[in-house]
């Protein structure tokens, strides 16, 4: 079935432009005085005949008559309508015909007049001309008096010009075939199209990955001979006549264009406006989801989620070329971190490459990176890590683990897919940790040596604020972090957990029980993330054993002796700033943590500048009667001895 808008300047548009002006010559003579000559009509209808047996493709009256079933009266009202519109004489014609100047327009009783197979039923509202709204009777008449207008869509459909109805342009998009694909969605494609005939004409395509979806559709509809357009379930209408209007516009369109519709559900389940476009709509349809939705008629559903790491470095190298063999591992180490959408991966590749004639390593991976932080930007707070190694004044047993979770995020790709751990099953390929200890141990700043180690972006999530009363509501705000971050290229840390494990006690109530299921949620969360978790709390006697399972690592902050904190204290004042005169051992006599230690050194340095001095004992010693204050215990002699 030829679409008439292939070639709308060659020949077959000024063939199917002839045979529209022979047709409207013919119901010209059958309105005019001469219309009793069945000679001139004869041959009339024989020059139409011969146009249209040069046309290699039917002209567009015949392939439309054969999309919506119309019968031959219904044809020729049709074109009749038409002709009134685009040919001034037959226009003429029809004010002729029915004895006025002014009516230059059709009537139903004059085309029953004028042709031999008429019936009545042409345009009932059951019938495809009044049902596609192909032609519309003008109110104020009875039904065979009042004027029949063509729409302007099917007008210009006749004329050789098929293009989507400009009232919907502003909602649907053209959904062109993708250049890059991952194998896995060429596959879920070829499925589709090989048991079309078998599947219900709704296909769900569920999975994070909304882009890849639209690309799955999009080959589908291709190599079924039809067009893709998409659609934001959150942009249709709400129920009603404007989403009437929509449903009968795409409805037709369908036929039109040979359409194939995708909605691209919003998160949290389907809108109403949704859920009656797939009850109304029967054509080819494709429902685009994260989450599996139950629908109340027949469809078909596939998985279908961003490229596993494999899949994204054969995507990365084809899509680099020669250029990928000078970044030293960087498509590898790309594919560990990161989770991107095939196109994603082709646009940021063509991106970088016509910008740099060389690609830099780091060029390339903080355009991944960057990919991440508009989704997380509003939900937590982003912190820009400094500290390194050598800052973190830790046990060496702690140190060890902290480097080993390290190495275990690097190599990732070799072990769980080249080694074959993958194939055994994609949950818990992440790498989640919980650090406990009490707070100034150093928890966050252990975030921060592996944030920069890493090269990942460092989102601190305050649970306290993430954690409400209302049920559902505290999972529901978790679930927005995890999905924002899938990303990759970040590093998650949950702060104050206690604020969940807090609640979490024997089960009593309906309420305790609930806290637990939060809890569950976040460690369940946590396993399932493919990036980089870390939870801190100081409660870890509350958490259960099954819950730690969970956890990859689980890190203990200790309290600082006096070797550590001396070696804190050793490291508090950068190297700009003027001391004098202080005693590393004795300042370690006071038995606080490290956070406590830089508050101390801060509040100095300030009391320090006000005086225009170096930072002398005296200012520590004032500081620390501050911090003591703050947090509420006093100093004893034995800290402050031989301070001043």
């Amino acid at each position: 079935m030829r679409n008439p808008q292939a070639n709308p300047s060659g020949s077959w548009s000024e063939q199917n432009q002839a045979y529209l002006s022979a047709q409207f010559a013919s119901a010209q003579h059958r309105l005019s005085s001469e219309r009793d000559d069945a000679s001139k009509t004869t041959e009339m209808d024989r020059i139409a005949g011969e146009l249209r047996s040069q046309m290699q493709e039917p002209p567009a009256i015949d392939t439309l008559a054969e999309l919506f079933k119309l019968t031959n009266f219904e044809r020729s009202l049709l074109l009749l309508c038409a002709g009134a519109e685009m040919d001034s004489r037959l226009a003429d014609a029809c004010a002729q015909a029915q004895g006025h100047p002014q009516r230059t327009y059709v009537s139903f009783g004059l085309a029953m007049a004028l042709f031999d197979d008429s019936h009545w039923d042409a345009i009932a509202q059951s019938r495809p001309l009044r049902r596609f709204r192909m032609i519309e009777p003008q109110p104020g008449s009875n039904l065979t008096s009042a004027p029949l207008r063509i729409d302007e869509r099917i007008l210009h459909y006749l004329a050789g010009e098929n293009a989507l109805d400009p009232r919907l342009q502003w909602l649907l998009r053209p959904s062109p075939l993708a250049e890059w694909m991952a194998d896995d969605h060429r596959g879920i494609a070829a499925q589709i199209v090989q048991n079309y005939a078998r599947y219900s004409p709704l296909i769900q395509l569920c999975g994070d990955d909304p882009l890849g979806h639209e690309d799955i559709a999009a080959l589908a509809a291709h190599e079924l001979g039809r067009s893709l357009f998409a659609v934001n379930a959150e942009d249709l209408p709400a129920p009603g006549a404007e989403l009437d209007h929509f449903a009968f516009l795409w409805e037709r369109e369908s036929l039109l264009l040979a359409g194939a519709l995708l909605i691209q559900a919003v998160p949290g389940g389907l809108s109403r406006a949704t859920t009656y476009l797939l009850d109304r709509l029967h054509g080819p349809l494709f429902l685009a989801s994260r989450e599996q939705v139950r629908l109340d008629r027949r469809f078909v559903r596939f998985d279908a989620n961003k490229p596993h790491p494999k899949e994204q470095k054969q995507l990365w190298r084809k899509v680099l070329g020669d250029v990928a063999q000078n970044l030293n591992g960087t498509v590898e180490d790309l594919s560990e971190q990161f989770r991107l959408s095939a196109r994603m991966i082709s646009s940021t590749g063509y991106l970088l490459s016509a910008e740099q004639g060389q690609l830099e390593p780091a060029t390339l991976w903080d355009a991944c990176r960057s990919l991440a932080r508009p989704k997380l930007d509003d939900l937590a707070q982003r912190i820009v890590p400094c500290a390194t190694w050598d800052d973190l004044i830790l046990p060496d047993l702690q140190k060890q683990t902290l480097r080993q979770l390290a190495a275990q995020v690097r190599h990732r790709l070799k072990v769980y897919e080249t080694w074959g751990f993958a194939a055994r099953g994609r949950r818990g390929l992440g790498v989640s940790a919980m650090f406990t200890g009490v707070s100034g141990t150093g928890k966050t700043m252990a975030a921060e040596v592996l944030a920069r180690e890493l090269r990942l972006d460092l989102y601190r999530i305050d649970l306290s604020s993430v954690v409400s009363k209302y049920i559902g509501e505290t999972e529901k705000n978790l679930k927005k972090v995890f999905d924002a971050a899938e990303e990759g290229g970040v590093l998650l840390l949950f702060d104050e957990a206690d604020a969940l494990f807090g609640k979490r006690s024997e089960v009593r109530d309906s309420h305790d029980r609930y806290a637990n299921i939060e809890v569950g949620y976040l460690l369940q969360r946590m396993e399932a993330y493919q990036g980089l978790a870390i939870l801190t709390t100081n409660l870890r006697s509350l958490l259960d054993p099954s819950f730690q399972r969970r956890l990859r690592f689980t890190i203990n902050f200790p309290f600082p002796d006096a070797a550590q904190r001396e070696a804190i204290w050793k490291s508090a004042f950068p190297q700009a700033t003027p001391t004098r005169a202080l005693d590393h051992k004795k300042l370690a006599q006071l038995n606080v943590t490290g956070g406590n230690i830089r508050n101390i050194a801060l509040n100095a340095a300030f009391l320090a500048a006000q005086a225009g001095r170096p930072v002398e004992m005296v200012n520590l010693l004032e500081a620390a009667k501050l911090e003591a204050q703050k947090i509420e215990r006093p100093l004893s002699d034995a800290e402050m001895r031989g301070w001043v």
